[in-house]
């Protein structure tokens, strides 16, 4: 069980070195964050994109000078060349640099050197919680908008093949909603019945616990629980919380991260790969972290 970011990077050293494909790398904040990932020992990269930006910028961060760059100034075309490099086994994990998000995750989609894997793209959560005893995880509060049935499924297979991978043997799914009663006015309700069902039926990992329509409270809090006369399995030990849309999901991460001072990191999944596409305005500690979760996922910590 990870506990901590710490151990995250701890493990994932462990693995060996792993190489970071950086698409349209001319980004100094992208470079710091590559930097920092070197120091700590998880990896190296291969730099994709406009070599007369790059290479001013290797002394300011620090990044030697023989840090490998592969010259392409188109940004759209620097993303192609650097979802190939690991489409072709020359990187582990694919990062995004200063190219348009919608440009970068077409070249992930592309159909002849692109890393599909036929599910849906989502983005995954893992929060650090101030005197708790585990990571935990949201998904989805990143990409995609307003999940049906079928695409929730892909978000939550996403999402527990990355938490197998990261060592998670038997993780505890909470699937959110208002509250634990299915009602036709509340479809995130329905779908989280469905999704249990699947479950129940072994369809749907049946190596975890799963509940739902389970609401926050609950899924938080064992008192919450046995306040409302409700007998759960995963209240108070929650280890994924699948999300019913981006709104909830962006709230609550950034809720958590700058009232509650959370630790976060964030990878996107259901590529091939890992892929790590940070915001601008994430921290510097959670780039590092997201590089730091995407080559442990990269490296099959808990194959």
């Amino acid at each position: 069980m990870l506990r901590n970011f710490e151990e995250v990077v701890f493990e994932a050293k462990k693995l060996g070195q792993v190489v970071i494909s950086v698409a349209a790398a001319q980004d100094k904040d992208v470079l710091e964050a590559i930097k920092a990932a070197q120091d700590a020992g998880l990896g190296r990269a291969i730099l994709v994109g406009d070599e007369e930006l790059i290479r001013p910028l290797l002394p300011v961060v620090g990044l030697a000078a023989d840090t490998p760059i592969v010259h392409e100034a188109d940004v759209k075309q620097a993303a192609l060349t650097a979802v190939k490099l690991v489409k072709t086994g020359q990187a582990q994990v694919l990062m995004k640099g200063l190219v348009n998000s919608a440009d970068f995750l077409k070249a992930v989609l592309n159909s002849e050197v692109g890393l599909r894997t036929g599910r849906l793209l989502s983005h995954l959560a893992a929060f650090e919680v101030p005197g708790g005893h585990k990571l935990i995880f949201h998904s989805d509060g990143g990409m995609n908008i307003s999940p049906n049935l079928a695409e929730k499924k892909d978000i939550l297979t996403n999402a527990m093949l990355a938490l197998r991978a990261l060592g998670i043997q038997q993780p505890k799914v909470a699937i959110l909603a208002a509250n634990e009663v299915v009602n036709p006015k509340m479809p995130a309700t329905i779908d989280a019945k469905a999704l249990v069902d699947m479950h129940a039926s072994g369809e749907l990992f049946p190596d975890s616990i799963m509940e739902g329509p389970i609401a926050m409270d609950v899924a938080l809090s064992s008192e919450a629980a046995k306040h409302k006369g409700i007998a759960s399995s995963v209240s108070g030990d929650v280890d994924l919380f699948l999300l019913p849309g981006i709104e909830a999901g962006n709230i609550l991460s950034k809720a958590l991260t700058y009232y509650a001072k959370f630790k976060f990191a964030g990878v996107i999944l259901g590529a091939t790969h890992p892929i790590v596409l940070a915001s601008r305005s994430d921290s510097s500690a959670t780039k590092l972290n997201s590089i730091s979760l995407a080559c442990l996922m990269a490296g099959g910590f808990g194959k």
